[in-house]
Parts: structure tokens; C-alpha cells; sequence
């Protein structure tokens, strides 16, 4: 069971005696506190006892649900890659510096508790509650209050994990590691999906964009068309080379979608081109 949310953000506070959904994962990430209540929290496949005070880091490649022992009160806080993206005082300089959904899918994080002491317990419980007053706004996804105030709770995270000697870092990718991987996939167009490279790399999918055109001064997909272009030129200029097998090397279903693709990009269809290069 996977779960769909279109909102960037959406904030979910209830009290249940019985979980009211079974193991699922979802498209968005998940910060779940508990107010009170005990049980556990099955995430992927692993037990943890859950009490009073404790938050949980959910991600979307994750599977989890809850055991209720006794009532619960929990608040989720959802939200999708395009929340921290689609703020723009947000500086892209800060997301260098540790991307909120890299923090959200470290695997650590997955796998114990993270404990927190004074005053740290009552600051979390705090910002909590304040997120969960100001839902009663409209358009919350769009409130800067809300936003910082859950970079709050990531922040805490952080905190906590410190305490703990468990390293959170994140890096950007090596400049010459990623050309080197597109250069080695480019006939893999499912390899090359921003959503694959992004996780290949350790970095946000919605982050991804940012950090290329930053660092090439061109965008991602711009560098891929123009790239996979130049390699498809020069088999061209090959004249023994059926078209149907170019078309196959670089993942086009046939040689109709070949030639249509490089007219869309060329101003003219690959026979064309061909014909012309070898008359030249």
C-alpha cells in the first residue's frame, strides 16, 4: 500500500487506539511525534518501542505502521520533495549544507532512537505544538512560521544525533564522478532519470537541478539532449550503421521516434542529416 499526497504540506494530529492504517509507504516524508501513548513502531520490518516524546524519521522508500498498547496521540508532519524547494528564502546555499530530505533518508536514523535531554525535549514538544496551532491556516504549506519552525525539528534531529557520535553529513556530488557516470549511461535513459541519479548520488531529486546548472552553468537536461545529440551525430556520420540499430543503442523504440527526436532537436530527420553530411 503506497500513499499518495498532492499538498506540500499537510499536518495530521489525532489520538487512535488502533492504528487506523496497516504497513504502507508514500510518495511524501513523514515526521511523527508522539504525545503520549506506548507501543511500537514497525519500520521496515524493525521493532521499536515507542513512549512519550519520541519522533520518527519517515521517508518515502520506507515501510512503517504502529502498534497501539495504549491510546496515542501522535502528530505527522507531511511534506513532499517541492516543500523546501518551493521556498525561496530558503537559500539554495543552505541546502548545499545538508538538504532536509537527505537528513530524512539517512538510514541510521531508521534503525535506533534518537534521545533527547533538556532542554531539548521541551523545545521540540514546544515547536510541535506550535505547528500543530497554526494548521488551522489556510495554505500552510505557504506560511514561513511553519516552515522554519520544521527546519526547527531538523535541526533537533541533528542535535540529537550529535549526542549520539552518529554522523550526519552530506556531500555533493564529485563534479567529475557524476560527468563520468552520464557519459557511461548516456544509452540508459532509465539510468539517467533525475529520480535515479539523484538517489544514486545521495542527493534530493529536487535538489538535483539546482546543484547541476550551479556547477555546469547549463541544465541537467540540456546537457543530457546536447551530449546524447553529439553521440547520435557521430553514428550517423557512420553510413554502415542501420538506423534501427542507432535507434536501439541510445534507447529509442525505433528509427521513426530516432529521426523524430533528432529532428526536434536538429531542424531535420536523420536520413536527412545523413544524406547531407556525406554530400558535404
Amino acid at each position: 500500500m503506497k500513499k499518495t499526497q498532492f499538498e506540500q504540506l499537510v499536518i495530521h494530529d489525532f489520538e487512535e487506539q488502533h492504528f487506523h492504517l496497516p504497513n504502507h509507504s508514500h510518495t511524501y516524508y513523514e515526521l511523527v511525534y508522539i504525545w503520549h501513548g506506548s507501543g511500537q513502531h514497525v519500520l521496515n520490518q524493525q521493532r521499536m518501542p515507542y513512549l512519550q516524546g519520541d519522533l520518527f524519521v519517515i521517508s518515502p522508500e520506507d515501510e512503517h505502521y504502529f502498534e497501539i498498547a495504549e491510546s496515542t496521540r501522535f502528530t505527522f508532519i507531511k511534506f513532499t520533495d517541492g516543500y523546501f524547494a518551493g521556498h525561496t528564502f530558503y537559500r539554495p546555499e543552505a541546502r548545499a549544507s545538508g538538504s532536509p530530505e537527505a537528513v530524512m533518508r539517512l538510514p541510521v536514523l531508521k534503525q535506533l532512537k534518537l534521545q533527547m535531554d533538556e532542554p531539548c525535549i521541551t523545545i521540540l514538544r514546544q515547536t510541535v505544538d506550535n505547528i500543530v496551532a497554526y494548521n488551522c491556516r489556510k495554505n500552510v504549506a505557504a506560511s514561513p512560521l511553519v516552515f522554519y519552525q520544521v527546519l526547527s525539528v531538523l535541526g533537533l534531529i541533528r542535535e540529537a544525533a550529535a549526542k549520539l557520535n552518529l554522523q550526519i553529513s552530506y556531500h555533493e556530488p564529485d563534479k567529475e564522478d557524476l560527468i563520468s557516470y552520464i557519459h557511461g549511461h548516456i544509452h540508459l535513459p532509465e539510468r539517467l532519470k533525475v529520480k535515479h541519479i539523484a538517489s544514486h548520488f545521495a542527493i534530493s531529486a529536487t535538489y538535483f537541478g539546482d546543484y547541476f546548472k550551479r556547477n555546469f552553468e547549463v541544465s541537467y537536461r540540456k546537457y543530457i539532449n546536447a551530449y546524447r545529440l553529439q553521440l547520435i551525430e557521430q553514428r550517423l556520420l557512420t553510413a554502415k550503421t542501420p538506423l534501427k540499430n542507432i535507434a536501439a543503442e541510445f534507447g529509442f523504440q525505433d528509427a521513426s521516434h530516432l529521426s523524430k527526436y533528432f529532428r526536434s532537436q536538429k531542424g531535420v530527420g536523420t536520413k536527412e542529416f545523413r544524406l547531407k553530411e556525406v554530400d558535404d
